[in-house]
Formats: structure tokens, sequence, C-alpha cells
């Protein structure tokens, strides 16, 4: 049995985290059966989620489940895309989690009315007398870590127009096509989507997801992979009229 461990439904999302989203869709894509588990970074294997219990063998970080799925399940998520495609299909990956994702964790965590009504609430749970030092705890590391990768340097004007040139190429490379790399989703649709749902999701507000909204061909993506890989979760469409659920 495949045990998925995450932190659930919350902020108008089937799931909080674009990572732990990754991975369920890896497993959706895959059609293994699963169940999912609530749980908090510091009991995984690398102090991060998602992580997977598979039969007792835990597994850390969406990539190596990937590549554990694939190699046990004799699963090839990019089938059918040659070496040039998987090439820039790992560069999209590359960019959408190693830069654009730190635009989005900004908006989510460092917006202070974002934070209140958002991430704040991870807390909600700890005893009252705790609660407002551990938050604050907390979010000083996710800024230190928002710093480190460059990110958390700039500006806000700055760090908009690097949010958005990720938006613009992204925008570019999906062109009309259903799928990032093609008629079929393959292992980068996973992250972009998982990233862009996080980010469009109307229960923030920010400068980015307003100009995230104006790029039509994302928001019917993301639409089309919801509809497509979580229909039963009651998600309001972006794009409207509202593309075709699933090509």
């Amino acid at each position: 049995m495949i045990t998925l461990h995450g932190f659930g439904e919350n902020f108008g999302l089937p799931e909080v985290s674009p990572y732990v989203t990754k991975t369920e869709v890896h497993l959706r894509l895959a059609g293994l059966p699963y169940v999912k588990e609530a749980s908090a970074p510091q009991f995984s294997p690398k102090g991060q989620l998602p992580w997977l219990d598979d039969d007792g063998e835990l597994i850390a970080d969406s990539h190596f489940i990937r590549l554990h799925l694939e190699r046990k399940y004799a699963i090839d998520f990019d089938e059918g895309l040659g070496a040039l495609e998987r090439a820039q299909a790992w560069t999209i990956e590359r960019m959408v989690e190693n830069h654009f994702g730190w635009t989005m964790i900004h908006m989510r965590w460092l917006t202070p009315e974002n934070f209140a009504k958002g991430p704040a609430h991870f807390f909600d749970q700890l005893p009252p007398t705790v609660q407002e030092d551990v938050r604050r705890e907390v979010q000083g590391r996710v800024a230190e870590n928002v710093r480190a990768v460059g990110v958390g340097r700039h500006s806000q004007a700055e760090i908009l127009g690097l949010g958005v040139r990720s938006l613009a190429a992204l925008s570019a490379l999906l062109g009309d096509k259903p799928f990032l790399m093609g008629a079929r989703p393959t292992s980068v649709d996973a992250v972009a989507f998982g990233m862009l749902a996080g980010l469009l999701t109307p229960f923030f507000d920010a400068p980015l997801r307003d100009r995230a909204m104006t790029f039509g061909n994302l928001t019917a993506y993301v639409d089309r992979m919801m509809a497509g890989v979580y229909p039963e979760f009651a998600w309001t469409p972006l794009n409207l009229p509202a593309e075709p659920a699933w090509a």
C-alpha cells in the first residue's frame, strides 16, 4: 500500500503544497492506488513534504518519489518524448521549482495579509501561549530561505518582475497545446500545474496573481489539469468559457 504524506486540502486547493500536488498528480497519472495522510515536515525522512511510505520503504522529496515510482512500477511519465524534449521538460521543471516557486512562497508567507489568512493557521493547534512565537520563528526561517536563494534580496517590484517573466515563459512554451509537451500530460505538467494552481487560487490576493490571470492559456491549462486530475474537487474555473475537461 502506498501512503502519501502531505499537508492536505486548504486555501481553495485539493492540496496546500505544490510539491505534494506534484507527487499526487504523478500517482494519479500512473493510476496507482494510494491513501493520503496529513503530516508535518518534521516527520519526514528529509524534514520536508511530500514523503511516501510504499510498503515500508520511505521516500522523501517529490523528485526522488517520481524516480521510485518509475523504477518500481515500470512507469515512464515522459513516454513518447525524445532526448531533447526530456531535456526541455527538465529545464522547465527547474525554472518552475527552483526559481518561480520562490516568488509564490514570498507571496504566501511574506505578504502580511496572505500570511495571516493562510500559513499562520498552520499553527492553530499549538497551545495559545506559544502560537505567535512559533509563527514568527517559522515565518522568519522562510524569509531567510527566500533571501538565501536570492529572490528575497530584491524589491517587491523586482520580485514581481521575476515572477511575471517566468509566467510569460511558461505561457510561450505552452502556446496552444493542451499540455506543456504536447497532446498528453507528462511529468512536467504535474510540476507546472501544482505551482500555477497554488498561485491562481482565489484564496490569496497579490499582484503576481493578478498578472497571472492575464495569461489566458495558463488559466485554461490549470482548469484543464484540475478537471482531469481532481475531478472530485470543487474548483471554480478561472477561464470562461470553460475549456474541455481533459484532452
